[in-house]
């Protein structure tokens, strides 16, 4: 539809939940309450009015003038096509918002068009700009820092700090600064997640938003502009990655989806719970959501990457009797004794020497036990010294100006290679169907830069892109093949934590954090970034850990998906009753846990923090973990207000010398001895689950 030439009019357009406004003033169009365009950007030969580094105030989206809109019909969604055209750059816009009804969540993309007769050479679009958020005096930013074995540590400070309020008797007119973050190189998460938010102190208004890529080509910016908060969301772009890209007339580029939350005063807690609500919604369908098995993976604070029959059969059993359901054989299985293997992989064939009488017989002995086999794989890598390095075209790497790309003594493949490509799938359809895995971790553990340029006139960063939508689509043909098969995402532990790829695959590793209390705020803070149901928590019982850290470790996994590992064995017959009890209590609440959405009685966890909690809630019940970490206090209270009325029950460790104490809307815990943890169920009573 289109509204009448040269005339003013509003465009409604939402549901209950979450509903905008656009005003279309004079040809432009602008969501009401800001004067920001709908899209910004830029090319070589268009760059900005207000010269800054920040992605706003860009000619072409100044210039982009109301063609037309329509409102797609789509089950359980809304959804908003704007039409936009810059007659002088000959570039037409099409900006998508997609919100699932009963959800406060938008969903942006941008696809732009080269209606000109000369090429463009576009440096940066973004996939969604918002303005008119919170006034900057009052608004709090978000963030959220991650690094190999310290993920997930979320900071907050005020807007002001990096957009500080310069008026006085001159008046303050334009600012060229913003609070932003960038990606690097290949891994989406390397650094910082890539997401953030803004909240009021006052109200408790929130916006959280998320970049759904796979890559590091994205960046986000929260500064301020007519006097309130704004934000823009990008994929890669000319400043931070070196991005271009040359539309010729008739060619067209889309930009990466981004989503962004909101929650009119329930804080960040309650844009958390949105969020958690949208991932669910816009992810692929899989058995394992709603099934949540437990999981024995062998390699952390236990074998290591070093296994054999002789390690692996005694730990199949002890796995068995814990309660595990899948058996995963993490790295070292294709790799003969003595032999070191990193830079040697990439044919996936298992070792005759590790297993004399062949793999086979151990994935048969884990499936006489009742367990689901896997396996940890490799897939985007092949090592300098592999045969296949040699076998496979030049142009199946990544390379740049012609020179294969070697990071760590591997080489990258790109994805958009067929070779490439039927390579893996021969790869995971063997492992699948003639060993019968059921299981794969994905791993990833090279950092090559800034992408390929092994296309003519191509930048790496756009090569890059290309590479990381190859593989979301690798992703999606694996499992259309095999629709049973879960697939785990992991990259150097959490280096790949984002949407993209957990759209696809069933788990997310969050950590290769060895130490148990510094996976507590980990696995704490899990539940921001990743659905409960999707985040793997390392549970590695050890036999020289007293019982209480053995509760610690094994409560950590409790409200996500245990990953058990250690040599369960070896552990006391004290210490592996508690092993038991635990994986006996998840299965008894795991059903409830693809329902419930997270929030954090004591604020998003601080990587030092004494005392850390989480919740996930469900319509009529609470699961809550507590940790205490070390210090001197050994009582906490732990607002919860949105609860009344509760009973609480200690669900693990049933000998809990936990003692908790409920007051009106808080929890008062004490947990003795530190460290130690306790898992809490919180029962609205009345209330049918």
């Amino acid at each position: 539809m289109r509204c009448a030439a040269g005339r003013n009019a509003v465009i409604h357009w939402g549901h209950d939940e979450l509903s905008w406004d656009f005003d279309l003033v004079e040809g432009r169009l602008r969501r009401s309450g800001t004067s920001l365009p709908l899209v910004e950007v830029t090319a070589a030969n268009h760059g900005r009015i207000w010269s800054s580094n920040r992605l706003i105030d860009t000619a072409i989206g100044e210039r982009l003038r109301y063609r037309g809109h329509r409102t797609p019909s789509e089950k359980d969604w809304q959804v908003l096509v704007v039409e936009l055209h810059d007659e002088e750059s000959g570039l037409a816009v099409e900006v998508t918002y997609r919100s699932p009804d009963g959800i406060p969540v938008v969903r942006g993309q941008v696809v732009v068009r080269n209606e000109g007769s000369a090429p463009v050479r576009l440096e940066s679009v973004t996939s969604l700009v918002a303005g008119g958020l919170a006034a900057p005096e009052d608004a709090d930013v978000l963030w959220a820092e991650n690094d190999w074995l310290a993920e997930c540590r979320w900071r907050r400070e005020p807007m002001r700090l990096k957009t500080p309020e310069r008026g006085g008797r001159h008046r303050d007119i334009r600012h060229k600064g913003a609070m932003s973050l960038a990606g690097q190189g290949v891994w989406s998460s390397c650094g910082h997640l890539p997401m953030g938010g803004l909240t009021d102190r006052t109200t408790g208004t929130t916006w959280l938003w998320q970049i759904e890529h796979n890559g590091g080509g994205w960046r986000w910016e929260c500064g301020e502009h007519d006097s309130a908060g704004y934000l823009a969301l990008c994929g890669p772009e000319e400043h931070d990655h070196g991005w271009s890209r040359v539309l010729a007339p008739g060619e067209e580029f889309r930009t990466v989806p981004v989503s962004l939350a909101y929650s009119a005063d329930g804080g960040p807690d309650g844009a958390f719970a949105a969020l958690t609500r949208y991932r669910r919604v816009t992810r692929r369908p899989h058995p394992d959501h709603e099934g949540l098995p437990v999981i024995f993976n062998d390699y952390m604070n236990c074998l290591m990457g070093d296994p054999t029959t002789a390690e692996l059969l005694p730990l199949v059993d002890a796995a068995a009797e814990a309660g595990a359901e899948y058996f995963v054989i993490d790295a070292g299985w294709y790799a003969e004794v003595g032999e070191s293997w990193w830079d040697s992989v990439g044919a996936w064939q298992p070792s005759r020497t590790r297993f004399p009488g062949g793999l086979e017989e151990v994935l048969a002995h884990i499936r006489e036990r009742g367990m689901v086999p896997g396996l940890w794989l490799e897939p985007e890598v092949i090592g300098v010294n592999s045969p296949l390095a040699d076998t496979l075209p030049q142009e199946a790497f990544f390379r740049r100006d012609g020179v294969r790309v070697a990071d760590c003594a591997r080489y990258h493949l790109d994805l958009r290679h067929p070779a490439a490509r039927a390579h893996l799938d021969e790869v995971v359809d063997r492992l699948v169907g003639e060993y019968g895995v059921g299981y794969l971790k994905l791993d990833h553990n090279i950092n090559p830069g800034s992408g390929t340029s092994s296309r003519d006139g191509e930048v790496p960063a756009d090569g890059l892109l290309g590479h990381n939508r190859a593989q979301l689509d690798w992703l999606d043909g694996v499992l259309d093949r095999h629709p049973q098969l879960v697939l785990e995402n992991c990259a150097s532990g959490g280096m790949r934590i984002d949407h993209a790829l957990l759209s696809r695959t069933q788990l997310q590793s969050t950590s290769d954090q060895q130490n148990l209390d510094r996976y507590a705020p980990i696995a704490a803070s899990a539940p921001a970034a990743i659905t409960p149901e999707q985040s793997a928590v390392w549970a590695y019982p050890q036999a020289e850990d007293s019982l209480d850290e053995v509760a610690f470790t094994m409560a950590s996994a409790l409200l996500g998906r245990i990953h058990l590992s250690g040599k369960l064995a070896d552990l006391s017959p004290e210490a592996s009753a508690l092993v038991r009890e635990a994986v006996a209590v998840y299965k008894a609440i795991r059903a409830d846990l693809p329902h419930a959405v997270p929030s954090w009685p004591l604020g998003l966890p601080g990587w030092d923090d004494p005392w850390l909690a989480v919740a996930l809630s469900t319509s009529s019940t609470t699961y809550l973990t507590v940790w205490r970490r070390s210090g001197d206090e050994d009582t906490a209270t732990l607002p919860m207000p949105h609860l009344s009325d509760v009973d609480v029950e200690v669900l693990y460790p049933a000998t809990s010398r936990a003692s908790a104490r409920w007051n009106s809307t808080d929890l008062v815990v004490t947990l003795p001895a530190a460290p130690s943890a306790v898992l809490y169920r919180l029962t609205t009573r009345g209330v049918d689950g």
